[in-house]
């Protein structure tokens, strides 16, 4: 797979469209929840840009932005997690290991031409982690002194591109098999 900023999203293999596919009542279910999640995900990539963009114009020091970010929690399951970037990472993280472990083999088991979609979707979430502990190192190196602003801005710019493009491409290819399949997400 190669590096984010090397994606190329025509390289990305299509489903098989049919036209006599519909959703069932669970299967809306499924894909309204995996709406939600991209929207949530999308959400809190803003704010981590908003917090980038306020270090890199320096209206907000490089010890500020990490307080800010380490009270800012996500909540999901009734627990909270860390700082916001760590939060952010796991969140992702989570995410993707839930459809590489349970979505993605159930997708292929209700229909085997998904294979070429689900083994690109799980290369991307490679990359999506490296590009999230890239973001989480040059964080550090900025606190630290060693990095500047505008690295940080690089590296989020780099992770939102990607991973929007990212979301974009699953829901376009995944959310009417799981309508179709009545798979809850």
């Amino acid at each position: 797979m190669p590096h984010a900023s090397a994606l190329d999203e025509a390289d990305r293999p299509r489903r098989p469209r049919r036209a006599d596919s519909t959703a069932t009542e669970s299967g809306l279910v499924g894909q309204r929840t995996l709406v939600a999640v991209h929207q949530h995900l999308r959400a809190e990539l803003a704010r981590i840009q908003e917090v980038v963009e306020q270090v890199a114009e320096h209206g907000l020091d490089p010890e500020r932005a990490r307080d800010l970010v380490n009270r800012t929690t996500m909540r999901q399951n009734y627990w909270t997690l860390g700082a916001f970037c760590a939060s952010y990472c796991r969140v992702v993280s989570v995410h993707h290991t839930i459809e590489d472990v349970a979505l993605f083999p159930t997708l292929r088991a209700a229909d085997d031409t998904l294979e070429p979609v689900l083994t690109r979707l799980g290369e991307e979430h490679e990359v999506i982690a490296g590009l999230l502990d890239s973001l989480d190192r040059v964080l550090v190196e900025l606190i630290a002194g060693r990095a500047r602003p505008g690295d940080v801005r690089a590296a989020t710019d780099e992770l939102a591109a990607t991973l929007l493009s990212h979301l974009a491409y699953e829901e376009e290819e995944l959310l009417d098999p799981i309508g179709e399949f009545s798979i809850v997400v």
